[in-house]
Protein backbone atom coordinates (compact mmCIF):
# COMPACT_ATOMS: atom_id res chain seq x y z
CA UNK A 1 0.00 0.00 0.00
CA UNK A 2 1.63 3.17 -1.15
CA UNK A 3 1.86 6.23 1.03
CA UNK A 4 1.14 9.72 -0.06
CA UNK A 5 4.13 11.93 0.75
CA UNK A 6 7.44 10.87 2.23
CA UNK A 7 7.99 9.58 5.64
CA UNK A 8 11.38 9.48 7.38
CA UNK A 9 11.94 5.81 6.58
CA UNK A 10 11.38 6.21 2.76
CA UNK A 11 13.58 9.14 1.82
CA UNK A 12 14.45 8.73 -1.93
CA UNK A 13 17.91 8.55 -3.40
CA UNK A 14 18.92 11.75 -5.09
CA UNK A 15 20.38 9.88 -8.06
CA UNK A 16 17.04 8.38 -8.85
CA UNK A 17 15.47 11.80 -9.64
CA UNK A 18 16.60 11.75 -13.26
CA UNK A 19 16.02 8.11 -13.84
CA UNK A 20 13.69 7.57 -16.78
CA UNK A 21 13.57 11.28 -17.31
CA UNK A 22 11.70 10.95 -20.56
CA UNK A 23 8.87 9.35 -18.72
CA UNK A 24 7.94 12.75 -17.28
CA UNK A 25 8.45 14.90 -20.38
CA UNK A 26 4.84 14.55 -21.57
CA UNK A 27 3.24 14.89 -18.18
CA UNK A 28 2.29 18.48 -17.40
CA UNK A 29 3.21 19.82 -14.09
CA UNK A 30 0.15 20.50 -11.89
CA UNK A 31 0.19 24.11 -10.88
CA UNK A 32 -0.26 24.77 -7.23
CA UNK A 33 -3.30 27.04 -6.72
CA UNK A 34 -2.55 30.57 -5.60
CA UNK A 35 -3.15 31.02 -1.93
CA UNK A 36 -6.60 32.70 -1.01
CA UNK A 37 -6.57 36.09 0.52
CA UNK A 38 -8.46 36.20 3.71
CA UNK A 39 -11.61 38.52 3.47
CA UNK A 40 -12.41 38.31 7.15
CA UNK A 41 -10.85 41.64 8.08
CA UNK A 42 -12.47 43.64 5.28
CA UNK A 43 -15.89 42.04 5.70
CA UNK A 44 -16.17 42.76 9.44
CA UNK A 45 -15.92 46.54 9.10
CA UNK A 46 -19.38 47.15 7.50
CA UNK A 47 -20.96 44.82 10.01
CA UNK A 48 -19.38 46.73 12.86
CA UNK A 49 -20.54 50.01 11.38
CA UNK A 50 -24.12 48.74 11.08
CA UNK A 51 -24.01 47.53 14.64
CA UNK A 52 -22.67 50.88 15.83
CA UNK A 53 -25.43 52.73 13.95
CA UNK A 54 -28.12 50.42 15.26
CA UNK A 55 -26.87 50.57 18.80
CA UNK A 56 -26.45 54.34 18.62
CA UNK A 57 -29.92 54.78 17.15
CA UNK A 58 -31.39 52.55 19.79
CA UNK A 59 -29.66 54.53 22.50
CA UNK A 60 -30.70 57.92 21.18
CA UNK A 61 -34.20 56.69 20.34
CA UNK A 62 -34.57 55.27 23.78
CA UNK A 63 -33.29 58.50 25.26
CA UNK A 64 -35.78 60.54 23.18
CA UNK A 65 -38.64 58.28 24.21
CA UNK A 66 -37.56 58.55 27.81
CA UNK A 67 -37.42 62.34 27.57
CA UNK A 68 -40.87 62.43 25.99
CA UNK A 69 -42.40 60.21 28.63
CA UNK A 70 -40.63 62.08 31.36
CA UNK A 71 -41.83 65.40 29.94
CA UNK A 72 -45.42 64.20 29.80
CA UNK A 73 -45.36 62.72 33.23
CA UNK A 74 -43.56 65.62 34.84
CA UNK A 75 -45.72 68.60 35.95
CA UNK A 76 -45.72 71.66 33.67
CA UNK A 77 -43.46 74.50 34.80
CA UNK A 78 -45.41 76.66 37.24
CA UNK A 79 -44.78 79.48 39.67
CA UNK A 80 -45.19 78.60 43.33
CA UNK A 81 -46.48 81.76 44.90
CA UNK A 82 -49.41 84.19 44.66
CA UNK A 83 -47.31 86.61 42.60
CA UNK A 84 -46.56 90.28 43.03
CA UNK A 85 -46.99 93.57 41.26
CA UNK A 86 -49.93 94.32 39.02
CA UNK A 87 -50.96 93.26 35.50
CA UNK A 88 -54.13 94.50 33.78
CA UNK A 89 -55.24 91.68 31.50
CA UNK A 90 -58.04 91.70 28.95
CA UNK A 91 -59.92 88.53 28.01
CA UNK A 92 -60.96 89.04 24.42
CA UNK A 93 -64.04 87.64 22.74
CA UNK A 94 -63.54 84.11 21.45
CA UNK A 95 -60.26 83.53 23.30
CA UNK A 96 -59.60 79.86 24.15
CA UNK A 97 -57.89 78.72 27.34
CA UNK A 98 -54.76 78.08 25.27
CA UNK A 99 -54.79 81.61 23.89
CA UNK A 100 -55.37 83.03 27.36
CA UNK A 101 -52.47 80.90 28.59
CA UNK A 102 -50.21 82.29 25.86
CA UNK A 103 -51.18 85.85 26.72
CA UNK A 104 -50.59 85.29 30.42
CA UNK A 105 -47.21 83.66 29.79
CA UNK A 106 -46.20 86.59 27.56
CA UNK A 107 -47.14 88.95 30.39
CA UNK A 108 -45.21 86.76 32.88
CA UNK A 109 -48.36 86.08 34.87
CA UNK A 110 -47.94 82.30 34.52
CA UNK A 111 -44.75 80.34 33.92
CA UNK A 112 -46.04 78.11 31.12
CA UNK A 113 -49.02 77.71 28.83
CA UNK A 114 -49.35 74.05 29.82
CA UNK A 115 -49.65 74.92 33.50
CA UNK A 116 -52.60 77.20 32.74
CA UNK A 117 -54.37 74.87 30.30
CA UNK A 118 -54.00 71.95 32.72
CA UNK A 119 -55.57 74.07 35.46
CA UNK A 120 -58.37 75.04 33.06
CA UNK A 121 -59.12 71.38 32.24
CA UNK A 122 -59.63 70.67 35.94
CA UNK A 123 -61.96 73.67 36.47
CA UNK A 124 -65.29 73.57 34.61
CA UNK A 125 -65.82 77.26 35.32
CA UNK A 126 -63.06 78.02 32.85
CA UNK A 127 -65.63 77.49 30.08
CA UNK A 128 -67.54 80.57 31.28
CA UNK A 129 -64.78 83.18 31.63
CA UNK A 130 -66.34 86.53 30.78
CA UNK A 131 -64.88 88.95 28.29
CA UNK A 132 -63.34 92.03 29.92
CA UNK A 133 -60.49 93.28 32.07
CA UNK A 134 -59.02 91.60 35.17
CA UNK A 135 -56.39 92.63 37.67
CA UNK A 136 -53.71 89.96 37.99
CA UNK A 137 -50.14 89.77 39.32
CA UNK A 138 -46.83 88.74 37.85
CA UNK A 139 -45.59 85.19 38.47
CA UNK A 140 -48.78 83.69 39.84
CA UNK A 141 -49.46 80.01 40.30
CA UNK A 142 -51.52 79.01 37.26
CA UNK A 143 -54.59 77.79 39.15
CA UNK A 144 -54.60 80.98 41.25
CA UNK A 145 -54.55 83.11 38.10
CA UNK A 146 -57.42 81.01 36.73
CA UNK A 147 -59.41 81.50 39.95
CA UNK A 148 -59.31 85.24 39.37
CA UNK A 149 -60.60 84.91 35.81
CA UNK A 150 -63.47 82.53 36.56
CA UNK A 151 -64.97 84.80 39.23
CA UNK A 152 -67.27 87.43 37.62
CA UNK A 153 -66.81 89.60 40.69
CA UNK A 154 -63.23 90.21 39.57
CA UNK A 155 -64.31 91.64 36.23
CA UNK A 156 -63.13 95.22 36.20
CA UNK A 157 -65.88 97.47 34.92
CA UNK A 158 -67.94 100.43 35.95
CA UNK A 159 -71.69 100.51 35.47
CA UNK A 160 -73.30 103.66 34.11
CA UNK A 161 -77.07 103.54 34.46
CA UNK A 162 -79.07 105.91 32.26
CA UNK A 163 -82.69 105.84 33.51
CA UNK A 164 -85.70 106.61 31.34
CA UNK A 165 -86.12 110.35 30.98
CA UNK A 166 -82.55 111.14 31.97
CA UNK A 167 -81.23 114.38 30.53
CA UNK A 168 -77.80 115.06 29.10
CA UNK A 169 -76.65 117.01 32.16
CA UNK A 170 -77.66 114.14 34.45
CA UNK A 171 -75.92 111.60 32.22
CA UNK A 172 -72.70 113.64 32.25
CA UNK A 173 -72.74 113.73 36.05
CA UNK A 174 -73.31 109.98 36.23
CA UNK A 175 -70.44 109.20 33.85
CA UNK A 176 -68.03 111.41 35.80
CA UNK A 177 -69.15 109.94 39.13
CA UNK A 178 -69.06 106.27 38.09
CA UNK A 179 -65.99 106.17 35.83
CA UNK A 180 -62.51 107.63 35.48
CA UNK A 181 -63.59 109.65 32.45
CA UNK A 182 -63.16 113.38 33.15
CA UNK A 183 -66.01 115.81 32.61
CA UNK A 184 -63.99 117.76 30.06
CA UNK A 185 -63.69 114.68 27.88
CA UNK A 186 -67.41 113.92 28.16
CA UNK A 187 -68.52 117.42 27.18
CA UNK A 188 -66.01 117.44 24.31
CA UNK A 189 -67.43 114.17 23.01
CA UNK A 190 -70.99 115.45 23.20
CA UNK A 191 -69.96 118.49 21.17
CA UNK A 192 -68.68 116.24 18.36
CA UNK A 193 -71.80 114.81 16.64
CA UNK A 194 -69.81 112.98 13.97
CA UNK A 195 -67.50 111.24 16.45
CA UNK A 196 -70.38 109.90 18.56
CA UNK A 197 -72.45 108.88 15.54
CA UNK A 198 -75.32 111.29 16.14
CA UNK A 199 -77.91 110.93 13.34
CA UNK A 200 -78.77 113.91 11.14
CA UNK A 201 -82.28 114.33 12.60
CA UNK A 202 -80.72 115.22 15.97
CA UNK A 203 -79.41 118.45 14.41
CA UNK A 204 -76.27 118.21 16.55
CA UNK A 205 -78.20 117.96 19.83
CA UNK A 206 -77.60 114.68 21.72
CA UNK A 207 -80.59 115.23 24.02
CA UNK A 208 -82.97 112.31 23.62
CA UNK A 209 -80.45 110.22 21.68
CA UNK A 210 -78.56 108.74 24.66
CA UNK A 211 -80.64 105.64 25.14
CA UNK A 212 -81.63 104.68 28.70
CA UNK A 213 -79.89 101.44 29.64
CA UNK A 214 -77.11 100.04 31.82
CA UNK A 215 -73.70 100.38 30.20
CA UNK A 216 -70.57 98.45 31.19
CA UNK A 217 -67.51 100.67 31.13
CA UNK A 218 -64.20 98.76 31.05
CA UNK A 219 -60.88 100.34 32.02
CA UNK A 220 -59.41 102.68 29.41
CA UNK A 221 -62.82 103.39 27.89
CA UNK A 222 -63.00 106.82 26.27
CA UNK A 223 -65.79 109.35 26.50
CA UNK A 224 -66.36 109.11 22.76
CA UNK A 225 -66.52 105.31 22.93
CA UNK A 226 -69.06 105.27 25.78
CA UNK A 227 -71.35 107.95 24.38
CA UNK A 228 -71.15 106.39 20.95
CA UNK A 229 -72.58 103.21 22.51
CA UNK A 230 -75.52 105.17 23.90
CA UNK A 231 -76.26 106.79 20.55
CA UNK A 232 -75.86 103.48 18.72
CA UNK A 233 -78.33 101.86 21.12
CA UNK A 234 -80.85 104.64 20.45
CA UNK A 235 -80.45 104.26 16.68
CA UNK A 236 -80.79 100.46 16.93
CA UNK A 237 -84.04 100.70 18.91
CA UNK A 238 -85.44 103.20 16.43
CA UNK A 239 -84.64 100.83 13.58
CA UNK A 240 -86.17 97.86 15.41
CA UNK A 241 -89.38 99.84 15.94
CA UNK A 242 -89.34 101.07 12.32
CA UNK A 243 -89.61 104.57 13.74
CA UNK A 244 -88.97 106.50 10.52
CA UNK A 245 -91.79 104.74 8.67
CA UNK A 246 -94.31 104.72 11.55
CA UNK A 247 -93.77 108.37 12.51
CA UNK A 248 -95.69 109.59 9.47
CA UNK A 249 -98.75 107.65 10.66
CA UNK A 250 -99.05 110.08 13.60
CA UNK A 251 -98.03 113.11 11.47
CA UNK A 252 -94.64 113.44 13.13
CA UNK A 253 -90.99 113.23 12.12
CA UNK A 254 -88.69 110.70 13.75
CA UNK A 255 -87.22 113.40 16.00
CA UNK A 256 -90.71 114.62 17.00
CA UNK A 257 -91.62 111.08 18.04
CA UNK A 258 -88.66 111.12 20.43
CA UNK A 259 -89.74 114.55 21.65
CA UNK A 260 -93.27 113.36 22.47
CA UNK A 261 -91.92 110.18 24.06
CA UNK A 262 -89.55 112.22 26.24
CA UNK A 263 -92.50 114.32 27.41
CA UNK A 264 -94.42 111.17 28.34
CA UNK A 265 -91.52 110.15 30.59
CA UNK A 266 -92.20 113.25 32.72
CA UNK A 267 -95.94 113.70 32.37
CA UNK A 268 -96.97 110.11 33.19
CA UNK A 269 -95.58 107.37 35.37
CA UNK A 270 -97.75 104.35 34.55
CA UNK A 271 -97.67 102.14 31.49
CA UNK A 272 -101.41 102.38 30.95
CA UNK A 273 -101.25 106.18 30.96
CA UNK A 274 -98.59 106.66 28.29
CA UNK A 275 -100.87 106.06 25.27
CA UNK A 276 -103.60 108.28 26.80
CA UNK A 277 -101.25 111.19 27.45
CA UNK A 278 -99.97 110.83 23.89
CA UNK A 279 -103.57 111.14 22.68
CA UNK A 280 -104.09 114.32 24.74
CA UNK A 281 -101.02 115.89 23.14
CA UNK A 282 -102.18 114.98 19.64
CA UNK A 283 -105.71 116.29 20.30
CA UNK A 284 -104.34 119.63 21.49
CA UNK A 285 -101.93 119.89 18.56
CA UNK A 286 -104.72 119.11 16.11
CA UNK A 287 -106.85 121.89 17.62
CA UNK A 288 -103.97 124.40 17.58
CA UNK A 289 -103.95 124.60 21.38
CA UNK A 290 -100.79 125.26 23.37
CA UNK A 291 -99.62 122.12 25.10
CA UNK A 292 -99.01 123.97 28.41
CA UNK A 293 -96.74 121.33 29.88
CA UNK A 294 -94.87 121.97 33.11
CA UNK A 295 -92.30 119.34 32.08
CA UNK A 296 -91.05 121.48 29.19
CA UNK A 297 -90.88 124.56 31.41
CA UNK A 298 -88.93 122.62 34.05
CA UNK A 299 -86.52 121.55 31.34
CA UNK A 300 -85.59 125.20 30.88
CA UNK A 301 -85.41 126.18 34.54
CA UNK A 302 -84.02 122.82 35.76
CA UNK A 303 -86.65 122.91 38.47
CA UNK A 304 -86.74 119.91 40.78
CA UNK A 305 -88.77 118.80 43.75
CA UNK A 306 -92.39 119.10 42.59
CA UNK A 307 -94.66 118.94 39.55
CA UNK A 308 -95.57 122.62 39.51
CA UNK A 309 -93.97 125.71 37.96
CA UNK A 310 -94.09 129.38 38.85
CA UNK A 311 -95.57 132.22 36.80
CA UNK A 312 -92.06 133.53 36.14
CA UNK A 313 -90.94 130.16 34.81
CA UNK A 314 -93.98 129.91 32.58
CA UNK A 315 -93.15 133.32 31.10
CA UNK A 316 -89.72 132.24 29.86
CA UNK A 317 -89.44 133.01 26.11
CA UNK A 318 -87.53 129.79 25.36
CA UNK A 319 -88.86 127.73 22.46
CA UNK A 320 -89.16 124.87 24.94
CA UNK A 321 -91.84 126.81 26.85
CA UNK A 322 -95.10 125.22 25.70
CA UNK A 323 -97.08 127.81 27.71
CA UNK A 324 -95.75 130.49 25.39
CA UNK A 325 -95.32 128.68 22.08
CA UNK A 326 -97.78 126.52 20.17
CA UNK A 327 -96.67 123.09 19.03
CA UNK A 328 -93.96 120.78 20.18
CA UNK A 329 -90.69 122.03 21.65
CA UNK A 330 -87.71 121.98 19.22
CA UNK A 331 -86.36 118.68 20.54
CA UNK A 332 -86.56 115.98 23.23
CA UNK A 333 -86.40 116.99 26.87
CA UNK A 334 -84.77 113.74 27.99
CA UNK A 335 -83.99 110.18 26.93
CA UNK A 336 -87.17 108.26 26.13
CA UNK A 337 -87.32 104.53 26.65
CA UNK A 338 -88.77 101.94 24.31
CA UNK A 339 -92.12 101.85 26.12
CA UNK A 340 -92.87 105.55 25.70
CA UNK A 341 -91.68 105.48 22.06
CA UNK A 342 -94.16 102.69 21.37
CA UNK A 343 -96.95 104.62 23.13
CA UNK A 344 -96.14 107.68 20.99
CA UNK A 345 -96.49 105.60 17.83
CA UNK A 346 -99.67 103.88 19.06
CA UNK A 347 -101.72 106.46 21.00
CA UNK A 348 -105.01 105.54 22.69
CA UNK A 349 -108.32 106.57 21.24
CA UNK A 350 -110.15 109.36 23.04
CA UNK A 351 -111.23 113.01 23.05
CA UNK A 352 -109.35 114.11 26.16
CA UNK A 353 -107.70 117.51 26.18
CA UNK A 354 -106.46 117.59 29.78
CA UNK A 355 -104.84 115.28 32.30
CA UNK A 356 -103.49 115.59 35.82
CA UNK A 357 -102.05 113.05 38.29
CA UNK A 358 -104.14 111.91 41.23
CA UNK A 359 -101.58 110.81 43.82
CA UNK A 360 -104.19 109.98 46.44
CA UNK A 361 -105.88 107.47 44.14
CA UNK A 362 -102.61 106.52 42.44
CA UNK A 363 -103.98 107.20 38.99
CA UNK A 364 -104.27 109.92 36.34
CA UNK A 365 -107.41 111.96 35.65
CA UNK A 366 -108.25 112.66 32.01
CA UNK A 367 -110.78 115.34 31.10
CA UNK A 368 -112.39 116.78 27.99
CA UNK A 369 -113.45 120.10 29.57
CA UNK A 370 -111.47 122.76 31.37
CA UNK A 371 -113.95 122.83 34.28
CA UNK A 372 -113.58 119.13 34.97
CA UNK A 373 -109.84 119.43 34.66
CA UNK A 374 -109.71 122.33 37.12
CA UNK A 375 -111.58 120.26 39.68
CA UNK A 376 -108.88 117.62 39.58
CA UNK A 377 -106.12 120.24 39.70
CA UNK A 378 -107.59 121.73 42.88
CA UNK A 379 -107.77 118.30 44.45
CA UNK A 380 -104.12 117.71 43.58
CA UNK A 381 -103.01 121.00 45.14
CA UNK A 382 -104.89 120.21 48.31
CA UNK A 383 -103.26 116.80 48.55
CA UNK A 384 -99.79 118.17 47.92
CA UNK A 385 -100.04 120.66 50.79
CA UNK A 386 -99.74 117.82 53.27
CA UNK A 387 -97.92 115.12 51.27
CA UNK A 388 -94.36 114.65 50.10
CA UNK A 389 -95.51 112.61 47.10
CA UNK A 390 -95.82 115.67 44.87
Amino acid sequence: MSQIGFGPRDEPDPDDRFEDEDEYDDVPLEEEPAPRRSRRGRGCLPVLLVLVVLLGGAWFGGRWAYDQIHTRLAPAPDYAGPGSGSVLYQVRSGASSTQIGRDLKAADVVKSVDAFTEAAKKNTKSLDIQVGYYQLKKQMKADQALNVLVDPANLLQSLVVVPEGARVQQIVKTIVAKTDIPKKAVTAALANPKAIGLPAEAKGNPEGFLFPATYQVPPKQTAVGLIRQMVAKSVAVQQDLDLAAKASAVNLTAEQVLTVASILEYEANRSEDYPKVARVLYNRLNKGMKLQLDSTVSYISQRKGDVFTTAAERANPSLYNTYVHTGLPPGPIGSPGEETIKATLSPAKGTWLFFVPDYAAKTTRFSTTLAEHQKWVDKLREYCRTSDAC
